[in-house]
């Protein structure tokens, strides 16, 4: 563990700063498009951008990683994250900011890749699993720190937006001043939809629906509570227990999965959320009146840790879930197939949510999670009546990031390096110049 630290802590520090600058800005702007009286819509095609930007990058990045390398293309990438913020306080449209956070969603996904592929390289199969715990550790943390920052300065101002793009330079300067050699980089194939589909029709299409649901809750959760009159304190608190209570979730959800079927395990966590998204609208009557008047929030903390709880183990669970169902060699490609899988179900969830808000009011968030939580919920029972459960001695729950890319699900330690076995031209070749391998690579 020291080791790894030793080795990563450049790398450590700069994404801890990356993801605490990310913290800040979703919820800056999510309250900052409620002060501007943007319409529910309107936010949520803005916010929708993020998500567009994530997957155009997830699909160009592995091409400029390989010609330009990982350093620069972290430097260039938080350099544009960092000036992409600044924009957004000097032209405030949402359409403009749609295209910011297009912008600023190539920016992350490569910053992501550099990260993940780059530790990826460092650790070895006995670390693998710490070297992703604390990956996960930082990322959360940070992130949840980052929330708080809201309360030093007014979102209406331009200040905040500056803090934000201070912090995201700041990590380029452990990131540039390592000297340690960056990896050569991997490119990693991902399944067909198709193919996928055919391995675990439930891995496919809940990833598809979580996509939705994970993409509308951490972007459009400020907006939410800004809608019900929270101050800006409560909004970094409620916005720090979506990041921090979902991260502690993952380990114990994680355990449960491993000893039952899977699926059980999905169905149960996925009606769990719904029915915790109804209690927190029944405690959020009044909770909106000015003053002495809202009634205490605390029961809303309460049932809102207990929806994460339930809500946010789900990708990881998952992806090991379809990994039950495939050969260890798959596993990385269909974790690539579930992100893409993820990313086209998150870039319609801001959107579709903000219109269920627009048509309901600012609950209509939570009756937004409700239907999509149970909308899994009801596919898992349907597949569990059509398809056994299989034991894949392999596959293993592994908490993982809703941020992950492929190039981190390889640090899965499931996930270990396989030798592709020779074809018989290379062979011939190798055999001509004396050259010795190994049977298994036969």
């Amino acid at each position: 563990m020291n080791k790894v630290l030793k080795n990563s802590w450049a790398l450590f520090l700069g994404m801890g700063f990356i993801m605490m600058a990310y913290g800040f800005q979703g919820s800056l702007l999510g309250v900052r498009a409620v002060q501007e009286e943007f319409s529910l819509t309107a936010t949520g095609f803005m916010m929708s951008g993020y998500f567009v930007g994530y997957f155009i990058g997830a699909a160009t990045i592995p091409n400029i990683i390989s010609r330009v390398g990982h350093i620069r293309v972290f430097a260039a990438f938080a350099s544009l994250a960092s000036l992409v913020i600044l924009l957004h306080s000097i032209i405030i449209n949402p359409f403009v900011w749609f295209l910011l956070r297009v912008f600023t969603g190539i920016s992350m996904v490569c910053i992501y890749t550099v990260a993940e592929s780059w530790l990826n390289d460092r650790s070895s199969n006995k670390n693998r699993g710490s070297v992703l715990s604390i990956y996960m550790v930082i990322l959360y943390g940070a992130m949840g720190i980052g929330m708080f920052l809201l309360n030093f300065s007014t979102p209406k101002s331009f200040q905040p937006f500056i803090l934000v793009s201070v912090i995201t330079s700041v990590a380029l300067i452990p990131i540039l001043l390592t000297k340690k050699k960056p990896p050569t980089f991997k490119r990693i194939k991902a399944m067909s939809l198709k193919g996928l589909y055919e391995a675990s029709p439930f891995g496919m299409v809940s990833s598809l629906f979580y996509g939705t649901i994970q993409s509308a809750l951490f972007t459009l959760l400020a907006v939410y509570a800004t809608s019900m009159n929270f101050t800006i304190l409560e909004i970094s608190i409620v916005t720090f227990l979506l990041a921090v209570s979902g991260a502690v979730a993952q380990f114990p959800i994680g355990k449960i999965s491993d000893m039952y079927d899977r699926r059980k395990v999905i169905v149960y966590a996925s009606f769990g959320a719904a029915i915790f998204s109804i209690f927190a609208i029944l405690v959020s009557r009044q909770m909106y009146l000015p003053g002495s008047l809202a009634t205490s929030k605390t029961w809303f903390y309460i049932f809102f840790i207990l929806f994460s709880f339930c809500s946010l183990p789900m990708f990881s669970l998952i992806l090991a879930h379809t990994n039950d169902y495939i050969s260890k060699d798959k596993f990385v490609a269909a974790g690539a197939g579930l992100q893409f899988s993820f990313g086209l179900g998150a870039m319609s969830g801001p959107f579709l949510c903000s219109i269920f808000m627009d048509i309901v009011g600012s609950n209509g968030f939570f009756i937004f999670l409700f239907f999509f939580h149970s909308i899994i919920g009801i596919f898992g029972i349907y597949r569990m009546k059509v398809r056994a459960t299989v034991d894949n001695p392999d596959s293993q729950f592994f908490p993982m990031p809703q941020t992950i890319t492929p190039a981190g699900i390889e640090l899965n330690p499931a996930t270990e390096h396989i030798d592709e076995p020779y074809s018989d031209k290379v062979k011939e070749i190798l055999e001509r110049k004396g050259v010795k391998y190994k049977k298994s690579e036969i």
